[in-house]
């Protein structure tokens, strides 16, 4: 998770356990505004195997359809997911086996489905580097649906949210850019992992261009330490939100915090 850094420095700011393994979220975000309910990204799902999640040592009862119901809405209610990219922890939940187990279908039946098409051409003939990210029940069944809908540029997608791509991680990784109450949620996907990813040189060995990556979480942190973004983290399991400054020629963390204590009208959100 922190390519080149050396262990002694990185387990200072994010602690491994005794097996040499870190603790991660899969976090996602639903954006309402009025009928619309946009979905960021949907974890893993469970479609796969015990041999393939034993790798991964998923160590939590939650799902994002139980957590989708602590909040009064279900699969049905989602209009909109818009998918980072297609590496499955963030693809995953999209797409579910039928109850017989015979087919494939989609999860959010009633929802457009967007990513990037620069994402998708490369999730469906993938490099030798990503195809084990890639997995094709979870991208294919989305593409036959008929619910897949490509952008292949910054774009406004909905009132109040914007998209931009980004290539150092993946090829046309969509990073989300909300508006909400004068100010700009950003869900940061894999262009920053976590708070312990804004040192610059700390970059993801996943990551398929890493000096693509530096160049751009270089441009994006100071844009964010110049408009004050709410950064949202997909993979952190301690800080969900912060915003960022500069202290000497470093950008580092100003102020930690849940996104519910930053707009405490979203704690009533039933």
């Amino acid at each position: 998770m922190f390519g080149f850094i050396p262990k002694t420095l990185w387990q200072k700011i994010y602690p491994a356990d005794e097996n040499n393994l870190c603790k991660w979220a899969m976090r996602c975000l639903l954006v309402v505004d009025r009928d619309q309910k946009i979905l960021i990204d949907n974890g893993t799902g469970d479609k796969q195997d015990k041999k393939f999640f034993s790798y991964y040592c998923l160590n939590s009862n939650d799902t994002l359809l139980s957590s989708l119901g602590k909040y009064g809405f279900s699969a049905d209610d989602i209009t909109d997911v818009v998918l980072t990219h297609l590496h499955f922890d963030h693809c995953g939940g999209g797409v579910k086996y039928s109850k017989d187990r015979t087919k494939l279908e989609l999860v959010f039946k009633n929802a457009t489905y967007w990513t990037s098409k620069q994402q998708w051409d490369l999730a469906v003939n993938s490099n030798r580097m990503e195809q084990a990210s890639f997995l094709r029940e979870n991208i294919i069944p989305i593409g036959d649906s008929g619910h897949l809908k490509l952008i292949d540029r910054d774009s406004i997608l909905f009132p109040n949210f914007s998209v931009r791509l980004f290539n150092g991680h993946t090829h046309g990784q969509v990073i989300p850019f909300i508006n909400y109450r004068e100010e700009t949620v950003v869900f940061t996907g894999d262009l920053l992992p976590s708070t312990a990813h804004i040192p610059l040189p700390y970059i993801m060995s996943y990551d398929v261009r890493p000096l693509v990556s530096l160049e751009e979480k270089e441009n994006f942190l100071n844009e964010a330490v110049e408009k004050n973004y709410i950064l949202f983290f997909s993979h952190d399991l301690i800080n969900e939100c912060c915003t960022v400054h500069k202290t000497g020629k470093d950008i580092t963390v100003k102020e930690i915090f849940l996104l519910k204590d930053r707009f405490d009208e979203l704690k009533y959100i039933s």
